[in-house]
């Protein structure tokens, strides 16, 4: 194959990840964030509401 060929195969492949992958995975963070936010919600509840397991 041709150099430029490769270069261009692999820019591509490069934006693709960039633009596709990072915005996705930058969503899911914060899905991420917001779920642990509502577990330790639902752990202090637990914890500060006084039932406690035998």
């Amino acid at each position: 194959m041709n150099i430029l060929a490769i270069i261009l195969i692999v820019l591509a492949i490069a934006l693709f990840i960039w633009w596709g992958v990072v915005p996705t995975l930058n969503f899911l963070l914060w899905i991420a964030i917001i779920l642990a936010v509502i577990a330790v919600i639902v752990f202090l509840f637990r914890y500060l509401s006084g039932r406690r397991a035998p």
